[in-house]
């Protein structure tokens, strides 16, 4: 019986790490995982980062994003891109240092202001076509008013 009490407490301990059974449901909705680890830190955003080293390289850092970014309600449509390059780093195991212990040295050409991928909004990026088209439109001409 006593073994089933340590199971239930540790269970418990976990669902209080993601916000109850309430949290741990919608994070199950959401991203279709449910994971423990310790939080290593939260950038600018709100963004949440995780590591446990009991799992398997590759999947021992994840992220939990935040439920808004940049004005936008992203609680189903999360992306890659709102990861701030300093955090990508540390995801990616680029480095094993995370940005909360060691800041990244600044530099010339990053950004301050990090924005996620707009393709498929209307602020999406069109590029300018510099060559004629092979297909001019009609117009019809102009018929003599009286």
């Amino acid at each position: 019986m006593a073994e089933y009490i340590q199971v239930a407490k540790r269970a418990l301990a976990q669902l209080r790490g993601h916000g109850g059974l309430r949290g741990a449901v919608w994070q199950l909705l959401r991203v279709n995982d449910l994971k423990i680890g310790t939080l290593v830190g939260t950038d600018k955003y709100g963004n949440k980062y995780y590591e446990d080293n009991r799992y398997f390289f590759g999947r021992h850092r994840w992220v939990v994003y935040t439920e808004e970014m940049n004005g936008k309600n992203t609680f189903w449509d999360v992306d890659g891109s709102m990861v701030p390059p300093e955090w990508h780093r540390w995801l990616h195991c680029m480095t094993d240092n995370p940005p909360t212990t060691h800041p990244p040295v600044a530099r010339k050409f990053i950004w301050d202001n990090h924005k996620f991928n707009l393709s498929g909004t209307p602020g999406q990026y069109v590029p300018y076509s510099t060559t004629r088209k092979k297909i001019q439109e009609w117009i019809p001409p102009a018929t003599p008013s009286k």
